[in-house]
């Protein structure tokens, strides 16, 4: 039997569980789930370390640790998981957790390769398809719908965002025009120390798919689809399998150009983006998460005051975080309906991404919709291009889906 269904969440807290306990479980997840404890049930957490799940546990005060993922799924049947393991193992997590009935909110990247995330869709299709005949079966009525894999994209679900992209969609600024996306970060040896870092297995990415993914996929929010896209990619300090920075112009359907700079090359840290339209520029300053502060709109001579105080008002504010993103989450999981950063919603900076290595890679200008089965690229962000496949890689074939 499947986790209860989503329209049967009104009179219960929801049942929430932990997949990999690491860094960013302790940092970003517990306390997002933590903080919904009126909503939120934390009922277990997975961890292939025993000691690392047990310790975890007892500081977070979750009652059942277990080092056995499908015996957690089968003996606890949550209703939401939340995955934090490294991105190689996603796709196998993701679909366990959709075929036990679960929904999932899954760190970025989502995984490594667009074949994945269609196995993964698939996934939800057929999970969804199994839910809807056992209610059935139950005589329980439609019921909502899912389970549905989302992503965390926590920089979509602040007030700032919200606010730009609603100024943007409705032109009131005018046409966007130029865009720079900027993920400036530093990292050292030491970092890369790490065995799943820097390599394509591990990682299936360098920081275009492990840092920049965050400032993409904000960007891709505020200025909708691209078009097009013309990179390039090095390997300047790091002896690692992925490239330590990219740059990259895209092209949007408004017609807007765009630079995206990725690195872990940069002592001064920063993210930003930066968009000018026709009459004001707005721009973004911040490193891991913004307020509505780190926001700045500069008109052009003809704005009037009145016109100008309406776009620096988001009104009240709410950071970019997993906090303000599960908010939204936990309101869709007891809908029934889709959430954001899911579906093809989530698939969109993953093709970005891919994209962007192929045309690196290449030396070609890549365009939307153009990765699909039978394109290297769509298996493995390297395509076996020569210089950047691993030494011996393993055949890349398709994922059945």
């Amino acid at each position: 039997m499947f986790a209860t269904s989503p329209h049967n969440l009104t009179d219960r807290r929801i049942r929430a569980a932990v997949i990999g306990t690491g860094g960013i479980a302790r940092g970003a997840h517990l306390p997002a789930l933590r903080a919904l404890r009126d909503e939120i049930e934390i009922v277990a957490a997975f961890d292939i370390d025993e000691e690392a799940v047990r310790a975890f546990c007892a500081d977070g005060d979750v009652p059942r640790p277990y080092t056995d993922l499908s015996r957690m799924l089968d003996e606890q049947r949550p209703d939401l998981v939340t995955i934090c393991t490294p991105p190689v193992f996603h796709r196998e997590q993701t679909v366990a957790a959709l075929r036990s009935g679960a929904w999932v909110w899954c760190e970025k990247p989502p995984c490594p390769s667009l074949a994945e995330f269609d196995a993964i869709e698939a996934a939800e299709r057929q999970a969804a398809e199994k839910q809807a005949a056992e209610r059935e079966a139950a005589e329980e009525g439609a019921g909502g719908g899912g389970p549905y894999a989302s992503i965390v994209f926590q920089h979509r679900f602040g007030s700032g965002a919200r606010h730009v992209r609603s100024l943007i969609a409705d032109r009131a600024m005018g046409r966007p025009l130029v865009a720079h996306c900027q993920t400036t970060w530093y990292r050292d040896a030491a970092y890369y120390s790490v065995p799943w870092r820097g390599n394509w297995a591990g990682e299936g990415g360098g920081p275009a798919m492990g840092h920049g993914i965050h400032q993409m996929d904000l960007l891709l929010e505020l200025l909708g689809p691209w078009t097009e896209v013309r990179a390039m990619a090095g390997r300047l300090v790091h002896d690692v399998e992925t490239e330590d920075v990219s740059t990259a112009l895209v092209r949007f359907e408004s017609g807007a150009l765009a630079t995206v700079v990725n690195s872990v090359l940069s002592p001064d840290e920063v993210s930003r983006i930066r968009i000018d339209c026709e009459r004001a520029t707005v721009e973004l300053t911040h490193l891991y998460g913004y307020t509505n502060d780190d926001w700045r709109i500069t008109p052009a001579p003809d704005v009037d005051a009145v016109e100008l105080a309406r776009w620096r008002d988001p009104g009240e504010d709410m950071p970019s975080s997993h906090l303000a993103q599960l908010r939204s989450l936990v309101a869709d999981l007891r809908a029934g309906r889709r959430p954001r950063a899911s579906g093809a919603d989530g698939r969109t900076s993953l093709e970005l991404i891919s994209a962007l290595y192929k045309s690196a890679f290449t030396d070609t200008t890549v365009r939307a919709g153009e990765i699909g089965p039978g394109d290297p690229f769509h298996t493995a962000l390297h395509g076996g291009a020569p210089g950047w496949a691993p030494p011996s890689p393993v055949p890349v074939t398709e994922i059945p889906v």
